[in-house]
């Protein structure tokens, strides 16, 4: 499965970011989401997600092989092995995996698909299989 995104239909709520940090942090804290909302100014009210596209370049760049695949596509970082590098982070060509100063590995998506649960516009669905 994987992430489909129709930016048309978001409304910049940022409710998927929200979801995703209490999903995987227990805490409401949309800078620890493993996804974005880019808006599009100077257009008002114009907002396109961005969210892992499972491309696998994240998981080649690592130097350590802390990240692995997930059978529903997605990545799991191990934290024993990720020595927080950030070599993932500048392969990620859609800026979706990223570090935080309070976690002590990068945080990338594992297509929980908590945000397309609460998504009330449909921007983001379940897609197909990758």
């Amino acid at each position: 499965m994987k992430i489909e995104v129709k930016p048309d239909l978001c409304t910049g709520c940022r409710l998927c970011r929200q979801i995703c940090a209490i999903e995987h942090f227990d805490e409401i804290n949309p800078n620890k989401a493993a996804l974005r909302i880019e808006a599009r100014f100077p257009e008002p009210g114009q907002y396109h997600p961005r969210v892992c596209v499972s491309c696998g370049k994240c998981q080649e760049a690592c130097p350590t092989e802390a990240i692995v695949a997930e059978e529903k596509g997605g990545r799991r970082v191990k934290e024993g092995l990720c020595t927080n590098c950030g070599l993932c982070v500048s392969a990620c060509p859609n800026g979706v995996v990223f570090q935080h100063p309070d976690v002590r590995r990068v945080i990338i998506c594992d297509f929980c698909f908590a945000c397309t649960e609460v998504c009330n516009t449909g921007a983001l669905t379940k897609g197909k299989d990758i």
